[in-house]
């Protein structure tokens, strides 16, 4: 490859990891699976242009992720469509395009998606969001999603004992709090006592996606809609697992 296409492949990637783990619920899993794909795309000739390259690794991510039917109502094709249209937020010509899809095949799966993501399991979630107003919107997206919030933590010792009092069977959680510590810190004590998924939100989750340590399954960028939360906690719901 050309040092340009290089380039563009390591631009590439953190979304690539963003989206299979999202796909998978793990981040060892969902890197495995990176790794097949860009072996399968580099061993053909290489599309042109950086968002043709992105593309063909979503592509080969599909085609290689372990085939479901139906979990949770949803089939697994309809999982990746909504991933790749709303956490992801490809056009969904290009969804389409990556799925092997028609027009008409894409707009009706992803209608009956839709349809079931509202339909979806309500999780109970705990938020740990430093600035109060942030949080009070993240409650208002998270209530329209129809889950419930069990408690606010600006900080990482409130989001522990919060957590200890009343168990949540979801975490959404920033990453920097300021003063009041470390909202990846704060999760990983949490785990310690409750096996619950976890959404990080950050405004920069190239930062959690190098594939170099360990790392959240969930990643959803801020500022965000509430589709993208709404896929990203059905996700994390329905799949089962802890993120890291």
């Amino acid at each position: 490859m050309s040092a340009l296409d290089r380039a563009a492949l390591l631009r590439a990637l953190p979304f690539a990891r963003r989206y299979a783990r999202a796909l998978t619920g793990s981040q060892q899993h969902g890197d495995a699976l990176v790794a097949e794909a860009l072996r399968g795309v580099l061993a053909m000739a290489p599309p042109a242009g950086e968002g043709a390259l992105r593309l063909a690794i979503y592509a080969a991510i599909s085609e290689a992720a372990p085939y479901e039917d139906v979990v949770q109502e949803m089939t697994s094709l309809q999982r990746k469509l909504l991933l790749l249209t709303a956490l992801e937020e490809l056009p969904l010509a290009d969804a389409a395009q990556a799925l092997r899809l028609t027009m008409e095949q894409a707009e009706q799966e992803l209608r009956a998606s839709r349809d079931r993501l509202r339909a979806g399991a309500a999780a109970r979630v705990l938020i740990i969001e430093d600035e109060p107003i942030i949080a009070l919107d993240i409650q208002e997206l998270v209530e329209r999603c129809g889950h419930s919030v069990v408690g606010i933590a600006a900080t990482e010792q409130e989001a522990v004992e919060m957590a200890r009092r009343d168990p949540p069977t979801l975490v959404l959680a920033d990453i920097n709090l300021g003063v009041g510590g470390d909202g990846a810190t704060a999760v990983a004590r949490i785990l310690r006592h409750v096996s619950v998924p976890v959404i990080f939100v950050t405004a920069y989750p190239e930062r959690l996606l190098t594939g170099e340590a360990l790392e959240p399954a969930f990643v959803i960028t801020k500022p965000f809609d509430p589709t993208t939360l709404a896929v990203a906690t059905y996700q994390a719901v329905t799949r089962g697992l802890r993120p890291v």
